[in-house]
C-alpha cells in the first residue's frame, strides 16, 4: 500500500509573465497570461444562457472609478447621502481590491479529494477542511507550524458536513458518509455522535448548526431531516424530500428559518415550530435540475441556490416562492468531482462560485477557464473572476472568511488561500 500523504503546505512562488507577440501565438499558448481576469472589459455576453430574469445580463463588469469612501461617510453624517449608498460604496472599494488578489498559500494534504471547508468564527487565518477519506485538517496558514491533523477511515469516510461548534471553537461538527453526524474536538476525540444510520446505505450529507436556538440539523441521503438540540435529544426526525439532501442552512437570523436541498429538484422553506411532517413546508421551490445547496444570506433576506448544471438563483424573503434572479452559469457534476456550491460574501451582496466550462453552454469559448467567478447579488452581473495558471483545477468550494478579506478554494486534493498581493509582500 502506497504511503499516506503527510498534511503539507506550501507558499505560492510568483509567477512571471513575459508576452511574446501574440498574434504567432495559439490560444492554448495565450491561456496562461490570463493569471488573474478581472474587470478589465465587458467579456462575452451570457445573455442567452438561460430565461434570464435581469435584463442585460453579461460578462465581467467596466467598474467606474472607485471614489473616497470617506468622502462618502462624510456625506452620510451630514445627511447627503444614505446608507445604501454607503454600502454600495464600500462594495465598489472592494471589488477594487480584487484585482490584486492571488494565491497565497496552497496545502495538500490529503489523498483524496477535499469535499468540505469551513472558517473558524473568530481568528479570520483559520480554517478547517474535510476530505472524501474522512481526513479532517485544521490549518492557520498564519503561522509556520504544521496543521493539526486528524485521519480519517479511508473509503466510505468522506466528510460531507463541517461547523466549528460555535460555543467552543476548540471543537467542530461534522456529518460523514461514515454514517454519523458527530461533535469532536481537534485531539481527534468524540465527544458525542448526535445521528447514526447504523447501516452502510444510510449516511448523512449535510449539516448546520445555530448557537442562539442550540440547534443542529443534519440530512441524510434518503431524504430525512433529523433536528435535536445541542444536548443530543433528538426533536424530530422526518422524510422531507424523495431523495437524498444535500444541503441544510438556519436562517443566521430567524433561526426558527429552515432551509432544505435535494437532488430530487426541489428547496423546501420550513418553520421549525410549525412542522408536522413531510408536507408541512411554507415553500417548495422546484428546480429544472438537482440541486446542490441552498443558503441564506448574512441578513438573512435572501437565498441562494445552486443546481447540478447551469443555474444559481437567488429568492428573496419579500416572495420567497418565485425567484428574484437567474444567473445562468457553468458548473455542471459528475461523480468524482466535489459538488459546486456557491456561497455569499459575508459582509457584501456579493456571490462567488467556482466555474466548469461546459462546450454545450451557449456561450463558451474555446479554451475557457476554470475561474472562480464573483457576481454582484443584486444584478446578476459577473464583476471579476479569479485565476492562476499554476492552479487551474475545478475549484468546487469557495467561501471568504468572516472578515470578508480571505478566500479559501477546495480544488480537488488543493486547498488555496486567496488573498491582496500586499498581503504577500508582508507575510
Amino acid at each position: 500500500m502506497a504511503p499516506k500523504k503527510r498534511p503539507e503546505t506550501q507558499k505560492t512562488s510568483e509567477i512571471v509573465l513575459r508576452p511574446r507577440n501574440k498574434r504567432s501565438r495559439s490560444p492554448r499558448e495565450l491561456e496562461p497570461e490570463a493569471k488573474k481576469l478581472c474587470a478589465k472589459g465587458s467579456g462575452p455576453s451570457r445573455r442567452g444562457d438561460s430565461d434570464c430574469l435581469w435584463a442585460g445580463l453579461a460578462g465581467p463588469q467596466i467598474l467606474p472609478p472607485c471614489r473616497s469612501i470617506v468622502r462618502t461617510l462624510h456625506q452620510h453624517k451630514l445627511g447627503r447621502a444614505s446608507w445604501p449608498s454607503v454600502q454600495q460604496g464600500l462594495q465598489q472599494s472592494f471589488l477594487h481590491t480584487l484585482d490584486s488578489y492571488r494565491i497565497l498559500q496552497k496545502a495538500a494534504p490529503f489523498d483524496r479529494r477535499a469535499t468540505s471547508l469551513a472558517w473558524h468564527p473568530t481568528h479570520p487565518s483559520t480554517v478547517a477542511v474535510g476530505s472524501k477519506g474522512g481526513d479532517i485538517m485544521l490549518w492557520n496558514f498564519g503561522i509556520k507550524d504544521k496543521p493539526t491533523f486528524i485521519k480519517g477511515i479511508g473509503a466510505g469516510g468522506s466528510i460531507t458536513g463541517l461547523k466549528f461548534n460555535p460555543l467552543n471553537t476548540n471543537q467542530f461538527y461534522a456529518a460523514s458518509m461514515e454514517g454519523t453526524t458527530r461533535l469532536q474536538d481537534f485531539k481527534g476525540n468524540i465527544l458525542r455522535v448526535f445521528a447514526s444510520s447504523d447501516t452502510i446505505n444510510i449516511w448523512f450529507c449535510s449539516l448546520d448548526v445555530s448557537a442562539s436556538s442550540r440547534m443542529v440539523v443534519t440530512g441524510d441521503n434518503v431524504g430525512n431531516v433529523i433536528l435535536l438540540n445541542m444536548d443530543g435529544k433528538e426533536l424530530w426526525n422526518l422524510r422531507m424530500h424523495k431523495k437524498k439532501v444535500t444541503h441544510v442552512a438556519l436562517n443566521p437570523c430567524c433561526d426558527w428559518f429552515l432551509a432544505t436541498a435535494s437532488v430530487d429538484q426541489t428547496v423546501k422553506i420550513w418553520d421549525l415550530r410549525q412542522v408536522r411532517g413531510k408536507a408541512s413546508f411554507l415553500y417548495s421551490l422546484p428546480h429544472r435540475h438537482p440541486v446542490n445547496a441552498a443558503c441564506f444570506s448574512p441578513d438573512g433576506a435572501r437565498l441562494l441556490t445552486t443546481d447540478q448544471k447551469s443555474e444559481i438563483r437567488i429568492y428573496s424573503a419579500s416572495q420567497w416562492d418565485c425567484p428574484l434572479g437567474l444567473i445562468p452559469h457553468p458548473h455542471r457534476h459528475f461523480q468524482h468531482l466535489t459538488p459546486i456550491k456557491a456561497a455569499w460574501h459575508p459582509r457584501y451582496n456579493l456571490i462567488v462560485v467556482g466555474r466548469y466550462p461546459d462546450p454545450n453552454f451557449k456561450s463558451c469559448t474555446p479554451y475557457e477557464m476554470r475561474t472562480i467567478d464573483v457576481f454582484d447579488g443584486n444584478s446578476g452581473k459577473m464583476m471579476c473572476q479569479l485565476y492562476d495558471p499554476e492552479s487551474s483545477g475545478i475549484s468546487s468550494l469557495n467561501e471568504f472568511n468572516h472578515m470578508g478579506d480571505t478566500l479559501a478554494s477546495a480544488m480537488g486534493y488543493h486547498i488555496l488561500i486567496w488573498s491582496q498581493e500586499e498581503a504577500r509582500t508582508r507575510k
